[in-house]
């Protein structure tokens, strides 16, 4: 079994890194949704200084751009309250352009992973009016999904491209792929991967939509791990979707011998408590139970008050689940 944490600001010292790394952390994920490999030297230099105190060999994950849409820059986080009027694109929040072609009056739009709520009420070619369903405060780079509509954003973004090719000299061991919708996208990538000169690269092709779930047998051959990102994949869906939705996709890399791993707010409430839910310990249990071979925190530990202590839940729980399918 192998758990991960996600790099971030407060993990980023070596004596926390070591930490997690004692609690028994195998890997790390690095997002790039929001930088690059060139501006984390910082921190990819405190995981090798805390991976020699500790004599851990850990993983190195990159998680890249991918067809994902997201915010733009924003000068100042940005408050929307429930009721108000919000406009995306020309006169308003920056957002890709690509989005208006699929944009009609009555689309939900979801930011920050749906976090924040929006219903378009006037659209053209470079603006939309919408009202504010669910409000909150939006800050740069957070994520849009608009779901249901037709969108396709190209596999690889510039900036993915200029990580991959660093990928070599930085010790990256796997790539996560977001929002994969079928083979093409991950053979995209191996592509890259070779010309980068990377063909050993573990894939990671994450499920975040309803056309990644219906190409899973698809992906299978040309992925090597399948992720289960239930974020953006709970946003695609209605939220009591989920559940079955996971089940199926762990039940269908099972039959085909395929690991994959299972991620997003594992320990949510440990941004910010220092024990977790019942819930939650369940849902890992569950999750291992399941057959999933990997488990990964994100803000737990990449923002979160108390990564070591979340990551010592996580272990301790799939260890508990591991010895208990063991034994029956």
């Amino acid at each position: 079994m192998e758990y991960f944490g996600t790099l971030g600001p407060a993990c980023a010292d070596p004596g926390i890194l070591s930490e997690l790394f004692e609690a028994g952390m195998t890997g790390v994920r690095l997002n790039l949704s929001h930088t690059s490999l060139d501006r984390c030297g910082g921190w990819l230099r405190s995981l090798r200084e805390a991976a020699s105190r500790t004599g851990a060999c850990p993983e190195l994950l990159i998680d890249l751009r991918g067809p994902e849409l997201r915010v733009g820059e924003l000068a100042v986080p940005v408050r929307l309250a429930r009721g108000e009027r919000a406009v995306l694109g020309e006169g308003g929040l920056p957002v890709p352009g690509l989005i208006f072609s699929a944009l009609r009056p009555g689309q939900e739009i979801l930011l920050d992973d749906g976090a924040l709520l929006l219903r378009a009420l006037r659209c053209d070619e470079k603006s939309a009016d919408c009202e504010v369903l669910r409000g909150g405060t939006l800050q740069s780079r957070k994520s849009i999904a608009l779901p249901g509509a037709a969108l396709h954003p190209p596999t690889l973004q510039e900036s993915d491209r200029e990580n991959l090719a660093r990928i070599g000299e930085c010790g990256v061991t796997g790539v996560m792929l977001p929002f994969v919708r079928g083979a093409d996208d991950l053979t995209a990538l191996r592509d890259a991967l070779s010309a980068a000169g990377a063909e050993g690269t573990r894939v990671f092709a994450k499920l975040e939509n309803r056309e990644g779930l219906a190409m899973l047998p698809e992906l299978l051959p040309h992925a090597d791990h399948i992720v289960i990102a239930r974020g953006d994949l709970g946003n695609d869906l209605p939220l009591w979707e989920l559940p079955a939705a996971q089940k199926s996709a762990a039940e269908t890399c099972r039959a085909a011998e395929k690991p994959f791993m299972v991620v997003t707010q594992l320990l949510h409430s440990m941004h910010h408590s220092a024990v977790p839910t019942r819930a939650e310990v369940c849902d890992i249990f569950n999750a291992v139970l399941d057959g999933a071979s990997s488990l990964m925190l994100t803000g737990e530990t990449a923002v979160g008050e108390h990564p070591a202590a979340a990551m010592r839940v996580l272990v301790k729980t799939g260890e508990e689940a591991l010895r208990w399918r063991a034994a029956h």
